[in-house]
């Protein structure tokens, strides 16, 4: 039987979804490119760390809040509002004259990007059945990834050609034409509620997001773990997480209402978001790190040595997309997804300096296929496993999870890395091989070891290899828990609908539903 055609109305939103979030996605990838002609235009070296950091603190701190406000408020408004912040700090990005006034604008675009994820994904399980939403999420997916390759050459081409303030600029017109397709299409259903903000919950939220980022950012790399400022970070982030724990149990809409880890699903799925976040995510600077501390790769060719892996994850997420949506059974991915990773990590921890880039390619497709099989199943199996009331709580939960996992895993396999580097180093340096790297500005300034002497070149990339063996080791275990926790996943069928018939158009018994954009 042949498949129903989807409607041109629903084509259309989708491609307004996708744009929003490609949007985003792009940003994040395209400004690392700029950063060094805007410190060369604007000064302030000693901050400009802060216009990235900023940044992300500002997304994963709204992430949460605007999948709960969603649920409030209109979906709709929410992802409508982000693309306007997010356009806005594009603008006022561009046009910054200072590097306090850009890392400012920064937190504003983070504000919107952060809102934008999580309510599009919000919107996708109002607009389509889980199983139909199975095949559409997987399209998003080979966005990030298209987003994730094409940004630092769109972000080198705008710089180098029309100036760095273009690269903020450009998210203007793909803003506005998102703007235009959701505005004038997108209809959605929404709960009639009284709606009760939870500013002490958000209060406390943002605080413990905060101070984790900044535990995770600054530990082992601006400052030792030891220091008081770290220690002091991880106190106070567990205090607030405390204090917000007993806020939630009290009140009327918490942020992230506490019910729900009361359902297995979701539990194992943020679970497996945090050990996902900091394995497939985590990792991947550290591939990049192999590219051209190990195998002599520029920045551009490093780049082309991780297509095979970004290829890998899209292949696998558009296949488990189409399967998921054709049989209505989800649990097996993430199993696979953490056995493959597993596999994945493993052969990457035997790499040598003498391992070649075709081999390293061969392994890092494996590590993004495993990442691939759960990259959208997670956020898919959560949102079918609570009421649609919920499902921006949901979304937003399971987003900060896995943004979670991506800050720590990062921070710790950096530890990892340096520490080990620095013992690695001088067991391969010779007096007059130290004595030419000093020459060169020392190991902390060394981006490849492209244009070294071949001996120097080979004492480096050894112990590069050395100190990266163990960032991959570590991650094991890690697999090994999320395999477990994976094999307790219940696989709660999904539901089938009409295509392009929205899925929330079915109320729950107990809600009554009203057009959202007759109140826009």
């Amino acid at each position: 039987m042949a498949a129903t055609p989807i409607p041109r109305h629903i084509k259309l939103i989708l491609a307004g979804l996708m744009l929003s979030v490609f949007m985003g996605m792009l940003d994040g990838q395209i400004v690392a490119t700029s950063l060094p002609k805007v410190v060369t235009d604007l000064g302030g070296l000693n901050l400009f760390a802060w216009v990235t950091t900023g940044y992300i603190i500002a997304a994963s701190v709204i992430t949460p809040l605007s999948g709960k406000l969603g649920d409030l408020f209109g979906h709709k408004r929410v992802v409508m509002g982000s693309i306007g912040v997010f356009m806005t700090g594009s603008l006022a990005s561009g046009l910054a004259g200072s590097m306090h006034q850009l890392i400012a604008f920064r937190v504003l675009q983070g504000l919107g990007a952060g809102g934008l994820v999580t309510g599009v994904f919000a919107i996708l399980g109002a607009l389509f059945s889980p199983r139909d939403r199975a095949k559409y999420q997987s399209y998003f997916a080979a966005n990030f990834a298209v987003a994730a390759l094409a940004g630092p050459a769109v972000g080198g081409i705008l710089s180098d050609h029309l100036g760095w303030r273009w690269v903020f600029f450009i998210n203007l017109p793909i803003g506005i034409a998102a703007l235009l397709m959701l505005g004038l299409l997108l209809k959605l259903p929404v709960v009639k509620r009284n709606p009760v903000v939870d500013y002490p919950g958000i209060a406390l939220l943002s605080g413990a997001i905060v101070t984790l980022i900044l535990f995770a950012s600054w530990g082992g790399s601006q400052y030792a773990w030891s220091s008081p400022v770290i220690i002091g970070l991880g106190a106070a982030t567990v205090l607030i997480a405390a204090l917000f724990i007993a806020v939630e149990r009290k009140a009327v809409e918490p942020v992230i209402p506490l019910r729900l880890f009361q359902d297995s699903t979701f539990s194992i799925c943020a679970a497996l978001g945090i050990i996902g976040g900091a394995v497939f995510l985590g990792s991947v600077n550290f591939l990049a790190l192999f590219a051209q501390g190990v195998t002599g790769a520029s920045a551009t060719v490093s780049g082309l040595v991780l297509l095979p892996m970004m290829f890998g994850l899209v292949a696998s997420t558009m296949i488990t997309g189409q399967v998921i949506s054709r049989t209505g059974r989800y649990k097996w991915f993430p199993v696979a997804s953490m056995a493959v990773g597993l596999v994945g990590v493993s052969l990457l921890a035997t790499m040598t300096a003498d391992t070649s880039r075709v081999v390293a390619c061969l392994f890092m497709i494996l590590l993004g296929i495993g990442s691939g099989l759960s990259q959208q199943v997670l956020t898919l199996a959560a949102q079918n496993s609570a009421p649609m009331r919920d499902i921006g709580a949901i979304t937003g939960t399971v987003t900060l999870a896995r943004q979670a996992g991506t800050a720590l895993g990062l921070s710790v396999f950096a530890t990892i890395f340096y520490t080990r580097l620095g013992h690695q180093l001088p067991k391969h340096l010779t007096p007059a091989l130290e004595a030419e790297l000093a020459g060169k500005g020392g190991a902390s300034s060394l981006a490849s070891t492209h244009g070294l002497s071949p001996a120097l070149a080979h004492a480096v990339s050894s112990a590069y290899a050395d100190a990266l063996t163990p960032v991959f080791i570590a991650t094991i275990p890690l697999l090994v828990t999320g395999l477990v926790i994976a094999l307790f996943l219940k696989n709660v069928p999904l539901q089938k609908a009409e295509r392009g018939a929205p899925a929330a158009a079915k109320p729950e018994p107990q809600l009554a539903h009203a057009n959202e954009s007759d109140k826009d």
